[in-house]
């Protein structure tokens, strides 16, 4: 007995910490009694003989009167479960090989007592019930394979099993259990404290399903319960129905307060067809689309956040229309001059007119820097605000500035210089106003002359800024 409750508790262990016996109670233990067979079926020659003796217990099984076998199992699903066996025993009918008998003039199996030799089993278990294919309440046929290891006095070995199994149940959760094990051994001959032999080992005991869990107490499985936290009648599969209108908590969106299926059990107190608890005037019929309020104007824009709600105008202008100040026909919205009438091709705003180009490039020609440098002169800031002002008339148009100069220099400082008084014409009008994005400037140093460079008139014409209409 000291070795078999080392045996239990190690089961325990193990089966509980390994993967049952129905989808409710799913953890299942038994125990009950053993018998090994002696190992005559690995003694026969032939199949049939291996079994013709089969129930023969008074010669060749082996009992100890104690709880002999336990098994811890876990049920995995679609009829499958897996368990952990272990069994003890005392091995008292060892079978060894035919020998003859001359005073009776026959061959039978010679039966040795080894010496009350110890048996310990350790066996996975795999188990396949028919019970559901029968259609039974009560009885659960069952086919079994595993493997294991098993240990005989002094030696030890492996083993392949398979067998069969049948259980009454007794109730839901108890029942009888009766299984009949063939162990192929890997080493299988019959040396004792050497060789472990090929063996039958049948076991018979109560079962006891467990692991069916009801949380809410109200009677029904947290498996079948609909609502497994929360008691509730059989009807509703275990879910509450607070307020009674026959739709249960959980899919009701309003629990404490009776309502409509059509709207999940919430009310419509103004029958609008939006459930109150979606709708913004629930006292007031109105639309769905504006969440259950009116509409009077019919502009989209719901009553009670018109601005204007006896006139249509857009949403984004809080209900009201939108304004037009400058009545070109180009709303405030998108009218880019809403204070100068203008036109639409222009946004809203003016058309630069050949008048404005050429009297920006009679200001530009009179533009002054100081010699080889792109630094303004002082007689020019006036000629530069003219400019700013004309540019600002028309706030969407672009416009390139361009710099030129005459041949006096290199080639490259001309470039450079060019280039630079661009920028600095640019620069002083973007600071005085004008949006960056709407200008652009670039050098052509004194590659596009105007005048000839023989002359002095035709260098000053050459020294020039203009500016351009972008397109």
């Amino acid at each position: 007995m000291k070795h078999l409750n080392k045996l239990v508790a190690l089961l325990m262990l193990l089966g509980l910490s390994s993967q049952a016996q129905d989808s409710d109670n799913t953890w299942a233990i038994s125990f009950g009694a053993n018998a090994v067979d002696g190992g005559r079926v690995s003694a026969a020659s032939s199949i049939k003989d291996q079994f013709s003796k089969y129930f023969n217990a008074k010669d060749y099984w082996s009992i100890i009167p104690s709880v002999s076998t336990l098994t811890v199992s876990k049920y995995v699903g679609d009829n499958f479960s897996f368990g952990v066996t272990g069994s003890v025993n005392k091995i008292t009918k060892l079978v060894g090989e035919r020998v003859y008998d001359p005073t009776t003039y026959t061959t039978n199996y010679q039966v040795t007592n080894p010496g009350d030799l110890m048996y310990y089993a350790l066996d996975g278990v795999v188990k396949y019930s028919f019970m559901s294919l029968i259609k039974s309440n009560s009885f659960d046929p069952s086919a079994h394979v595993g493997g294991g290891y098993t240990w005989l006095g002094d030696s030890s070995a492996g083993t392949v099993n398979g067998g069969f199994g049948l259980t009454y149940w007794f109730t839901k959760q108890v029942g009888l259990s009766l299984n009949s094990t063939y162990k192929y051994s890997f080493d299988d001959t019959r040396n004792v404290n050497i060789d472990v032999p090929t063996h039958m080992l049948h076991s018979a005991g109560l079962i006891f399903k467990f692991g069916a869990k009801d949380a809410d107490g109200d009677g029904i499985y947290d498996r079948l319960d609909a609502c497994p936290q929360t008691a509730g009648p059989k009807e509703f599969n275990g879910c509450p129905d607070t307020d009674g209108d026959k739709i249960i908590d959980k899919d009701d969106a309003c629990p404490e307060v009776a309502g409509l299926a059509a709207f999940n059990g919430c009310p419509d107190t103004d029958g609008d067809g939006v459930a109150d608890k979606e709708d913004a005037c629930p006292e007031v019929a109105g639309i769905k689309a504006l969440a259950g309020c009116p509409d009077a104007d019919g502009d989209g824009v719901a009553d009670k956040s018109d601005k204007c709600p006896q006139v249509k105008g857009p949403k984004e202008n809080g209900g009201c229309p939108w304004p037009d100040r400058d009545g070109d026909k180009v709303l405030d919205k998108d009218d880019k001059c809403p204070d100068v009438a203008g036109i639409a091709a222009n946004q809203g705003c003016p058309e630069v007119t050949d008048e404005a180009i050429k009297k920006l490039n009679e200001y530009a020609k009179t533009i002054l820097f100081d010699t080889g440098k792109a630094s303004f002169q002082k007689q020019t800031f006036p000629v530069l605000q003219s400019i700013t002002a004309i540019l600002k008339e028309y706030p969407s148009a672009k416009f390139s500035i361009e710099g030129h100069t005459d041949n006096t220099g290199t080639q490259a400082s001309n470039q450079k210089l060019s280039v630079e008084r661009a920028a600095a014409v640019k620069g002083y009008l973007v600071e005085n106003g004008v949006a960056a994005d709407r200008l652009t400037s670039t050098g052509y140093g004194q590659t596009k002359p105007i005048g000839s460079n023989s002359t002095k008139d035709g260098k000053a014409n050459n020294r020039r800024v203009e500016v351009k209409l972008v397109k």
